[in-house]
């Protein structure tokens, strides 16, 4: 896929479109092909070895991932949400402690909040990155509050500088959620490694994938990483000694496996995402109501998502559909207008930014391997829709 796109015109998709039936919003199949037979062989000795939870395959994978992310330590657990309530159980968190949580998210970050005992307080997100906006969360603080979990949002990392910042003076703790952003770096600094500890999924549409749920914790404090990995296999320290109260939250040594492989590919794949980023930028720049998204100053943007905004997402999602071409919403419902969160006493109007934000997101197509005419496909649609073309 060349770098610099070029405007792509009805015979280019057209030739595109011959080529297959539309454009999925995601295709895991460009980046599974040439791992299959690699992966099949690993599978079988994993099969022989008869190491299926924890084990040798599980610590293999700790440690590559600890030192891609640039952290001392990473515990494998089994998904996303696992690796933030065992992360603020094992930071320290206490029934009522209050947690500042971005409007704008996907609820697996309130529930862990929720889960681990505390209460989730909002705070609204920027215009520019969409994540927490450090003056919002100075707004949210009360003498209750005890952690900040700044989400780094479809792939771009919150302003941790600025975070990091309010931490030290209001002595509150830090835990990324991290779940959308594998590879990402803001300032210098990388995910993964800004807070006390960080959460990460491998959900398989994620820029690192598994075959299936999987999820893991970086952190920087010895004792953290300790009690993540109590915490996981029923609190024991030893087999059938229990010091805590804990819950069933490994790596499956399968993932394990399939995500270490993947770990060497992830920085190609990013690339590839940061491609098709460019080009959508380029040849959607200035068509219709488009707002496209800013990568900010300072920040390498690894584009789990592509999303932009628009004043009737629903309709143009659906001329999309009609085209063969999948998209999504992320997400269509700011957590605290959601029924599971309305005991919390939040109103419309609460999170104007966020809810501004989650009327009109529309997810376009971006995955590793995607191609040119695919893009050309994207485009073209998005183009003749707001050219009123049939």
């Amino acid at each position: 896929m060349s770098n610099v796109p070029h405007a792509p015109g009805k015979s280019d998709v057209s030739a595109g479109v011959q080529r297959g039936v539309g454009v999925p919003f995601l295709d895991l199949s460009p980046s599974h092909a040439p791992l299959k037979e690699s992966l099949l062989t690993a599978f079988g000795d994993l099969i022989d070895a008869n190491s299926f939870v924890n084990g040798p395959a599980v610590t293999r994978f700790e440690e590559a991932f600890a030192a891609y992310c640039g952290s001392t330590t990473c515990v494998g657990v089994a998904s996303g949400l696992d690796a933030l309530r065992l992360g603020l159980i094992a930071c320290g968190i206490e029934p009522g402690d209050e947690v500042i949580v971005p409007a704008n998210t996907f609820i697996a970050t309130v529930e862990a909040v929720s889960q681990a005992g505390g209460v989730p307080v909002f705070a609204d997100v920027t215009e520019t990155d969409y994540n927490l906006d450090p003056a919002a969360v100075e707004d949210a603080l009360t003498e209750r509050t005890r952690f900040v979990i700044p989400v780094h949002l479809y792939g771009q990392m919150a302003d941790m500088r600025a975070l990091s910042a309010l931490a030290g003076r209001f002595g509150f703790g830090i835990v990324e959620d991290a779940c959308q952003a594998h590879g990402a770096e803001r300032d210098g600094v990388a995910a993964g490694t800004a807070g006390l500890a960080a959460a990460f999924s491998f959900y398989p549409g994620k820029n690192l994938g598994a075959m299936g749920d999987a999820g893991a914790l970086t952190t920087g404090d010895a004792e953290i990483a300790t009690l993540v990995r109590s915490l996981r296999e029923h609190g024991q320290t030893r087999k059938y000694e229990h010091d805590l109260q804990g819950y069933t939250a490994r790596l499956d040594a399968m993932q394990a496996v399939v995500l270490l492989a993947k770990l060497e590919l992830l920085d190609g794949w990013n690339r590839q995402r940061q491609e098709a980023a460019s080009y959508y930028a380029a040849a959607l720049d200035g068509v219709g109501d488009l707002r496209l998204p800013v990568v900010v100053e300072g920040s390498t943007h690894v584009w789990h998502l592509y999303v932009v905004r628009t004043g009737d997402p629903a309709v143009l999602a659906g001329r999309l559909a009609e085209r063969g071409i999948g998209t999504g919403r992320h997400y269509p419902e700011p957590v605290h207008l959601s029924r599971a969160y309305a005991g919390l006493g939040y109103s419309r109007g609460s999170f104007r930014r966020a809810e501004s934000h989650a009327a009109e997101v529309l997810s376009l197509p971006i995955f590793p391997g995607i191609e040119e005419w695919q893009l050309e496909a994207v485009v073209t649609a998005v183009a003749e829709f707001y050219a009123g073309s049939p």
